[in-house]
């Protein structure tokens, strides 16, 4: 099965494309989807050389599925919408493309992938060229979007069969009477 990571960043998207046979992992491609040649107030601009490099990586190594980073809360709101739609960019190109998205947050990557939730990107950087057995080590944000993937091939089919086995259901928040579901 080939796995496409995706981290997500207005500037910068990683990505990173791994094979998996089992439990042996093999490395297939990674790099950067940068939109630094738009000015910082084009929006629409970088929403669409992230739309379009997505949906040319999907093309390029044909996936079959896909992992992409949660967007955490930072303390600026306004980075925080602005990452949210970077990262609503590239969901749309991997849905377009008809790709089953699953969703991890930095912590779970981080634990699946070094061993605590805490590690530093460094870290990251170090376990995934273990691995994938790489001759060095990828660039911090293709090392992100590598794990994701890793994450994803060990945890990936675990997470699909408990949800096949055991029914969703939506609970409320006690702190959103009535309102927010998830």
């Amino acid at each position: 099965m080939r796995i496409l990571g995706i981290d997500p960043g207005l500037r910068t998207t990683g990505f990173g494309v791994i094979e998996c046979d089992g439990p042996k992992l093999h490395y297939v491609a990674s790099g950067t989807i940068s939109t630094t040649k738009h000015e910082l107030g084009d929006l629409p601009g970088r929403i669409k050389v992230l739309f379009e490099g997505v949906r040319e990586v999907v093309q390029r190594y044909a996936p079959q599925q896909a992992a992409m980073e949660i967007v955490f809360v930072n303390v600026n709101p306004q980075s925080t919408l602005l990452l949210g739609q970077a990262r609503g960019a590239a969901m749309a190109a991997l849905v377009s493309a008809d790709l089953p998205v699953s969703e991890y947050t930095a912590v779970q990557m981080k634990k699946g992938v070094v061993g605590h939730g805490q590690a530093k990107k460094e870290q990251v950087q170090e376990m995934v060229a273990r691995l994938l057995a790489l001759p060095g080590l990828p660039g911090k944000d293709a090392a992100d979007a590598l794990g994701l993937a890793i994450m994803h091939a060990h945890a990936g089919h675990t997470m699909a069969a408990l949800a096949a086995a055991t029914p969703l259901s939506r609970r409320q928040h006690a702190q959103y009477r009535g309102g927010r579901t998830y």
